[in-house]
């Protein structure tokens, strides 16, 4: 009774030890995957704000244009 009593203490400490490994692991999944979606969040944040500028700059760019052809006439 003593042995079966012991190997299934042993078998609970490394059930235990394991989970506890595959919990580190997903916690480790979780964090590059948190990283990459923060990663691509600021790309694609950088791409719009350039385009932002961009579309401004023809705005003001026309606007001059409009602006100085109404002066020359």
């Amino acid at each position: 009774m003593k042995k079966i009593f012991l190997s299934f203490a042993a078998l609970c400490l490394i059930a235990s030890v394991y989970s506890c490994r595959e919990t580190e692991k997903k916690a480790e999944d979780a964090t590059i995957e948190v990283e990459e979606v923060m990663e691509d969040a600021a790309e694609a944040t950088e791409e719009a704000v350039e385009e932002v500028t961009d579309t401004i700059e023809n705005m003001v760019d026309e606007t001059v244009e409009a602006v100085e052809t109404e002066i020359d006439n």
